[in-house]
């Protein structure tokens, strides 16, 4: 009978402390989102008033959806919470820390991933972590860019685009001299603008190419080709639009095609870069399955 009682209340006195753990968890976790809802807030607002970034209010949808799909996964594993994410955890609050006094938005924003990372592996280990691993990587293609990089990216697209454009004009019978990113035309001087670039589709396909990778292919080895194809289809879908706008220039309304044209222009290739990855894609399963797996 003496041993039955100790039973008894060693599970009594498990039972708060369960209860007590959750509700730290929960503080903590409560904590956490009003420490970053300035940051979150932040980039919300430049995926509404950014064009380039504007794919950022998916990322996290499809995370989300992710670690949903993984939940039965979950569910199964054991709880083997480790104070070895208490690090990954510290390393991220120091550098939203970092972050904020240095005014830099990357790292006030990457820090959120670090943080994530931490509280995961604390609150169910590393083998949940593991199982989240892809879902918390694509978080990273919410962040936006930092601007040093985004702009020296951005001037080499629009050589690539601006010289390819320029190449493929004279093929339509539209005689053409490029200096830099300025063709000109018998017409007119065309400009590729940053906004011509190619980079918003780029990190837009880029973006699509992960999603579209992880339900239309299950080798790992093709879903990296794919997303590395969508540099040369961004290239070769913007310098399609340049072409159009130059032929439009020439032999229709200058006015007309660099305004309604150009612009209504963007969502055509946007849909043609789409096509271009799902033919991607398709040639890439002609590939076989021991060449994928080297």
């Amino acid at each position: 009978m003496s041993s039955l009682n100790q039973v008894v209340a060693i599970a009594r006195d498990e039972r708060p402390s369960g209860a007590l753990h959750a509700w730290i968890a929960a503080a903590v976790l409560a904590a956490l989102a009003l420490v970053f809802a300035p940051v979150m807030l932040r980039m919300g607002r430049q995926w509404w008033n950014d064009p380039n970034f504007s794919h950022g209010f998916f990322v996290p949808l499809f995370s989300g959806f992710l670690v949903w799909q993984r939940r039965d996964r979950l569910a199964r594993l054991p709880n083997a919470g480790s104070w070895s994410g208490l690090p990954v955890l510290v390393l991220g609050l120091g550098l939203l820390v970092v972050g904020a006094l240095g005014a830099e938005l990357f790292l006030s924003r990457i820090s959120l991933l670090f943080v994530i990372c931490g509280l995961i592996v604390m609150l169910r280990g590393w083998p949940a972590f593991r199982e989240l691993l892809f879902p918390w990587a694509f978080l990273v293609l919410m962040i936006p860019i930092p601007a040093i990089i985004f702009n020296q990216f951005t001037l080499k697209l629009q050589f690539m685009a601006s010289k390819l454009g320029a190449g493929i004009l004279p093929m339509c019978g539209v005689p053409v001299l490029r200096e830099g990113n300025v063709i000109y035309l018998p017409a007119m001087p065309l400009e590729v603008a940053e906004a011509c670039s190619g980079i918003r589709s780029l990190i837009s396909l880029t973006a699509l190419a992960v999603m579209y990778g992880y339900f239309a292919e299950k080798r790992s080895l093709l879903r990296v080709l794919l997303v590395i194809s969508a540099l040369p289809i961004a290239i070769l879908a913007n310098a399609l639009r340049i072409v159009g706008t130059g032929l439009a220039v020439q032999y229709w309304d200058p006015v007309t095609a660099l305004g309604f044209f150009h612009e209504f222009s963007g969502w055509v290739i946007f849909l043609i870069s789409t096509g271009l990855l799902i033919a991607t894609s398709r040639l890439l399963r002609l590939i076989p399955v021991k060449a994928a797996a080297q």
